[in-house]
């Protein structure tokens, strides 16, 4: 299954970095959020990425560019034939699709613009600015037990994203905008997607957590998979800097590959 990551939007400003740079692309413990999030997907064996670009669409296209590089000890031979001598590679084995999905686009009509990559089969689908350590196994066997359209990933937290109403059976049967009054449990993203999904995705202009979500809610196309481990999104230079922090101290929550 591939994975598809949202990394186009203008998102919050959280630093003077961000005028320069994409949100995905600014750095905990000198690599890019975004390199975080795919380590964690790779530990369950996943490497094929589709990343859905806009804002500054360039600097993730370059930074992959010269990934290779950067993780690996090359000579620069120009005296015999301008010989690039690479001996020894330290990349990971990543399959990695970087669409400019347009600077505008909402977030459903970016995934809609991904189709053509995906094609006919499942995938998973999260935001480039949140890091969990979330067990893709077990969210995936889940997603295919109940056979629904969509399964998100839920987390208990006072943020302002899309809230849940989840009955019994995990069913989401309702999604909407959070208000001041909610004791939170949102989306947090590390969704599993059924391609159907991209029935429910009409134009540029489809914002993929108002009428998408909420439509599959009502049709009973949307579960819910509870995740109370870590998760932590970075929107704001506090919630940076809380990560950096945990990076730091040799125990972030959400590393849970081997170096």
């Amino acid at each position: 299954m591939k994975t598809v990551i949202l990394a186009g939007g203008y998102g919050t400003r959280i630093s003077e970095e961000s005028v320069f740079k994409p949100k995905p692309m600014i750095e905990i413990g000198g690599q890019p959020i975004l390199w975080h999030i795919m380590k964690g997907y790779s530990v369950y064996g996943i490497k094929d990425f589709i990343i859905c670009a806009g804002y500054k669409q360039h600097v993730i296209k370059e930074w992959f560019a010269d990934y290779f590089l950067h993780t690996s000890d090359i000579t620069f031979d120009f005296e015999h034939d301008n010989q690039i001598i690479i001996h020894d590679k330290h990349a990971e084995k990543w399959r990695v699709t970087v669409v400019d999905t347009g600077l505008n686009t909402m977030t459903g009509g970016r995934v809609k613009r991904i189709q053509k990559y995906v094609g006919n089969e499942p995938f998973y689908l999260t935001y480039g600015d949140a890091v969990a350590d979330v067990n893709i196994e077990k969210l995936t066997s889940f997603h295919m037990s109940h056979g629904k359209c969509v399964t998100l990933t839920s987390v208990s937290i006072a943020q302002q994203k899309g809230v849940l109403d989840i009955d019994k059976e995990d069913s989401v049967i309702a999604f909407r905008e959070k208000d001041n009054e909610d004791g939170a449990v949102i989306n947090g993203g590390f969704m599993v997607c059924n391609p159907a999904l991209f029935d429910y995705l009409e134009d540029d202009t489809t914002v993929l957590e108002k009428g998408p979500m909420r439509k599959l809610a009502s049709d009973g196309e949307l579960k819910s998979y509870y995740h109370n481990g870590f998760w932590q999104c970075m929107d704001t230079k506090r919630e940076k800097e809380k990560l950096e922090e945990l990076w730091a101290s040799g125990k972030a929550p959400w590393k849970i590959w081997e170096d």
